[in-house]
């Protein structure tokens, strides 16, 4: 069992920055590639970034490319993602994810892939 507990999120004017940070109760944080997905209103779930096991490997969504940041720290069991110049269409609830991934390489953009979710932050963008 993985707990996923994020925070970070709150109230933001229009391209200022946050950072979120989603803190994982697991053994070996390693062993798992890391995701941040979002979801607004009446919108489907949408992927923002992913991670790979070692780092090495990372992905973003096309909306927020040259903005955002996802790093983590192995050592802290700790995944993070940085928000710069932010937008009042990403107010949204942001989850952080966990994939038990085989290949140290390997990050996946697809919300099936996960086997573990956090509770949601609140990020809410005001124009």
């Amino acid at each position: 069992q993985v707990q996923l507990v994020e925070s970070g999120g709150g109230l933001v004017q229009a391209g200022e920055s946050l950072r979120l940070s989603c803190v994982a109760s697991v053994r070996t944080f390693s062993n798992w590639a890391m995701g941040w997905f979002r979801q607004a209103p009446g919108k489907e779930r949408e992927f923002v970034s992913a991670i790979s096991r070692s780092g090495g490997s990372i992905r973003y969504g096309d909306s927020v490319k040259g903005r955002f940041a996802i790093s983590r720290d192995n050592a802290a069991n700790t995944l993070y993602l940085q928000m710069n110049s932010m937008k009042p269409e990403e107010t949204a609830v942001y989850y952080c994810a966990a994939d038990y991934a085989f290949s140290a390489s390997f990050s996946d953009s697809r919300a099936s892939a996960y086997d573990y979710w956090g509770q949601e932050t609140q990020v809410t963008v005001s124009s």
